[in-house]
Parts: structure tokens; C-alpha cells; sequence
């Protein structure tokens, strides 16, 4: 375990101090799901997901939205290759549907589906643009789930079936893999609160079964890559990241921000150690087998021995953070933030100190490179009168996220590469299309794709290697001009 020196006070606003920059090797990509952009949820023999059940189920989508047809990536991908190239991305996230591929969950391969997969990719490659494989984001196929789904023991052999299918096929060209993406949200909204589908409103003892064999999945998935992939595999998963900062550098701060880090309460699922112990360092941790009490799974010692398989990175999906200092008693505690502070179209604080600690904290936790796997803001913009889309606020926060990012890495905190969420706007699950979070704005009439003012900016952030970044706005210039003059008045 690592521990790192308290910080400086950051100096975002000295631009003239700004000398660090992104690796040579940074890999700056966007991200996007498959139920939530391709459609065709009945095409070429795929089976349904238990999405496809919960968004044909009256009002549980916002405004009655389902993911049918989405963003018809499925036909129109083709397109969307021609426009990450044209934005000079350099990776892609993309998830696969799991009915798609094996429409029952197990069993026959669906191969129109797979060929999918495989135009796709070779696509992407064609581009330029490497893709980066999530083998689950939270379209589980119906027919699994009708056989119980993730709180059946045999789940994860299946979900190894369904990866050692994937490996077979797309290894020889794929060299990045992600098992899971956000256990905590797909399990505890999907099967503790009901919110995600399955729209399960399960007791605390059966919804952390389902997360134990959840993690199960992942370890067997990790042991086929290893053992059957024809290319060396990079692999990692990418857990929601509860990101908590300190106030102040202080030690006392710090230390504070890291307890409520390493946290877990006793009903919700928002934390980060309960789902990345087990994977890490090979148990559940102390503190939430406490808080849990009687509702934790009976497990044998050697599941771990299957949970716990060497990654190669974290994957850390972040969007905010939370301010956290040492109370009176030495215990954490949370600041409110002051009323009108910055919030997204999705009301997400903007905190940018969320994506510097929650990474730092991570890293010295379990001693593992960090890939920033999500990271992004629903913001309330269209295509105006111009015909353009003018999402500044979106450049802005991105600004304020990736320079904390930066400063990370100058600390010594080992970051290998940035996705963007999302490639292009999408089916916000629950929300329906009520949030656009993409670089790409998407007409859900007419399908039509327009690249927001972002896209073009995102261009000259990979173009540079990060470097725009740290150029100063014209505000910053303004200010540094009323500070020069004030220290020679």
C-alpha cells in the first residue's frame, strides 16, 4: 500500500506555472453502451435483455422511452466510426450485448450477432482507433434472468461461457478488456431499490448474493482472457468510484477524505471497498462485513481464490466527488455545498477534486494503474438556430476535470488514459433521453449526428496531448493582468 505526501494548495488559476503534461503514451478515447446506442433490440436474432423487459414495462422509462432503436448504431456504426476518427479519438470504449451474441445467455451463439462484433471492431482498426471491450453493462439476457438470474450459483459460469465465446472470437484483435461496469448500479439500482432493471426491490441478504457471484463472474471471466486470449491481454473492470476530497490539504482532511473513501454503510451500495477488496486484495473488507452484519452471503475461503485475479489496471468511472474535513472528534465530515453551486442538467455537483482523490485514494489502495473508464456531464443543449451546438459548459467542466487529472499524474499518481462519457448522446437508462451526456448530438427522429463545439475542442486536447489545457482562457489572462497591476499599483 502506498501512502503519498500531503498536497500543495493546487494553483489552477497560475497559469504561468503550468509545466506538466499528459504521458507520451495517454490513451484518450470515449465511451459508449450497447443497449443504450445500438437498437435493434429484436434484430438478427438477438434475445432480450432484461432492459428490453423493463423499458416495455408502463412507467418505468422516463416519458415512456425505451431502447429500441436508440441512437441504431447497430445500422449506422459505420458512421460513428467515420466520426471518432474525424475527432482523433484514439480509443473506444464499447460495450457488447450479451443476448445479441447468445440470445438465451447460454448455449448457441447467435452468429449475425457476432458478425456484428466483428465489423465493428475491424472498423474501428481500420481507423485507427483501438477498441476497448466491456463484456457486461448491464443488458443481461431475459432468459438467464428467468432462471434466476445473477442470484443463481451457476451465474458466473455462464457469464465465462459467454466471455470465452467473445475471446474466441475478437481476441486476435482486441488486447483491452473490461469485465464488469458498475456493480454498484446495476445491482444495488437494479435489484436492491428497483430503480434499473430487472426493477428487483430484493432484501439486503439477496442482493449482496447476487453481488457475490457477480464477483465470481468477474474472476472466472479474467482467469478464460488470461487462458485463452491470442494476444497479451490487458484487462481490468471499471466499479462506480465514490469519490470523496478533502477540504483543505491538511492531513487531518486528507486522512478524513480517505476514511469516508474506504467506507461502507449499511444499506446502500455506494461505496468502493466492498466491491474492490474482493478483487484486490482477496476478502471483503472489515468494515462492511460489520456494517452488512447477518445480510452477508455465506461464501466459502476459496471463492476468493477465483474473485482475486491479477488486473492490469482499475477502471474509474467518476463524474463527481463530495468535500470532506475532520470534525472536532476527529470523525469525517461531509460539507454541504453553498447554495447555487455549480450542478449538471442531471443536478451532479461539478467537483473537480472528485476525479484528482478518488484516483489518488484508488492507486494507494490497491497499488494499480487508473483508467479514468467514465467521465463526463449531462448538459441541457441542442443543435441552434446556426445549426450548431454550442455546449460550453460542457468544455468547461471538462477543463476544470482534465487539469485535476493532469495535476494527479504530475503528483505521481499512474493514470493511463481518459474515456469520455458519452461518445455521442444516448438512452440514459431510467431517464430515458431526457439527458444528453455525448460529444455527438443525436436527433432521436431523425437519427441525425451533429458534432457539439465540444467534439471539436476534444479534438485539440488529443491533438496536443492534453497541452490546450493548460493554454489559458481569456478570463485567466484577465485575471493575471489585474493581478500584475495591483502588485505594481
Amino acid at each position: 500500500m502506498h501512502s503519498l505526501e500531503p498536497l500543495e494548495p493546487p494553483r489552477v488559476n497560475d497559469f504561468h506555472d503550468r509545466n506538466m503534461s499528459f504521458p507520451t503514451d495517454f490513451t484518450w478515447g470515449a465511451a459508449a453502451s450497447a443497449y443504450q446506442i445500438e437498437g435493434g433490440w429484436d434484430l438478427g436474432g438477438k434475445g432480450p435483455s432484461v432492459w428490453d423487459m423493463f423499458a416495455h414495462q408502463p412507467n418505468r422509462i422516463f416519458g415512456h422511452h425505451t431502447g429500441d432503436v436508440a441512437c441504431d448504431h447497430y445500422h449506422e456504426y459505420a458512421q460513428d466510426v467515420g466520426l471518432m476518427k474525424k475527432m482523433g479519438l484514439k480509443a473506444y470504449r464499447l460495450s457488447l450485448s450479451w443476448p445479441r451474441v447468445i440470445p438465451d445467455g447460454d448455449g448457441k451463439v447467435n452468429e449475425v450477432g457476432m458478425s456484428f462484433y466483428d465489423r465493428l471492431v475491424d472498423s474501428l482498426l481500420a481507423a485507427d482507433i483501438d477498441p476497448w471491450i466491456t463484456l457486461f453493462h448491464w443488458d443481461y439476457p431475459y432468459a438467464l434472468f428467468l432462471r434466476g438470474g445473477w442470484l443463481n450459483p451457476e451465474s458466473p459460469k455462464w457469464f465465462a461461457e459467454y466471455t470465452q465465446h467473445i475471446v474466441d472470437r475478437l481476441s486476435d484483435r482486441v488486447t483491452n478488456w473490461i469485465t464488469l461496469n458498475e456493480p454498484q448500479c446495476y445491482l444495488g439500482l437494479g435489484h436492491l431499490t428497483g430503480e434499473h432493471a430487472p426493477g428487483l426491490r430484493l432484501g439486503l441478504p439477496e442482493a449482496l448474493l447476487a453481488g457475490h457471484h457477480s464477483l465470481m463472474a468477474h474472476g472466472l471471466s479474467v482467469q478464460v482472457i488470461r487462458a485463452l486470449a491470442k494476444r497479451p491481454a490487458r484487462i481490468g473492470w471499471a466499479p462506480v468510484t465514490a469519490s470523496y476530497y478533502p477540504k483543505t490539504n491538511s492531513l487531518a482532511d486528507i486522512n478524513a477524505a480517505r476514511i469516508m473513501h474506504n467506507s461502507v454503510s449499511e444499506r446502500d451500495f455506494w461505496n468502493n471497498t466492498w466491491w474492490g477488496d474482493p478483487p484486490l486484495l482477496g476478502h471483503y473488507p472489515e468494515e462492511g462485513l460489520r456494517a452488512y452484519g447477518k445480510a452477508v452471503p455465506k461464501f466459502r475461503a476459496s471463492d476468493f481464490d477465483t474473485i482475486k485475479q491479477p488486473l492490469d489496471f482499475y477502471g474509474c468511472n467518476i463524474y463527481t466527488g463530495v468535500p470532506v474535513e475532520a470534525g472536532e472528534d476527529g470523525r469525517p465530515k461531509l460539507i454541504e455545498f453553498p447554495a447555487g453551486h455549480p450542478s449538471t442538467h442531471f443536478l451532479w455537483k461539478v467537483a473537480p477534486g472528485g476525479i484528482y482523490w478518488g484516483p489518488r485514494f484508488l492507486h494507494e489502495r490497491y497499488n494499480l494503474p487508473i483508467v479514468i473508464t467514465e467521465n463526463g456531464l449531462s448538459c441541457h443543449d441542442w443543435v441552434t438556430v446556426d445549426g450548431h451546438v454550442h455546449d460550453e459548459a460542457r468544455i468547461d467542466f471538462l477543463t476544470r476535470y482534465l487539469r485535476e487529472l493532469n495535476r494527479a499524474i504530475g503528483d505521481g499518481v499512474p493514470i493511463e488514459g481518459y474515456f469520455h462519457w458519452s461518445l455521442m448522446d444516448n438512452f440514459e437508462w431510467s431517464e430515458g433521453y431526457k439527458h444528453r451526456f455525448g460529444m455527438i448530438h443525436i436527433d432521436f427522429e431523425t437519427r441525425k449526428r451533429t458534432l457539439k463545439e465540444s467534439a471539436h475542442w476534444f479534438t485539440e486536447v488529443i491533438r496536443t496531448n492534453g497541452e490546450s489545457l493548460l493554454e489559458p482562457t481569456p478570463q485567466e489572462v484577465d485575471s493575471a493582468v489585474e493581478d500584475l497591476v495591483d502588485e505594481t499599483a
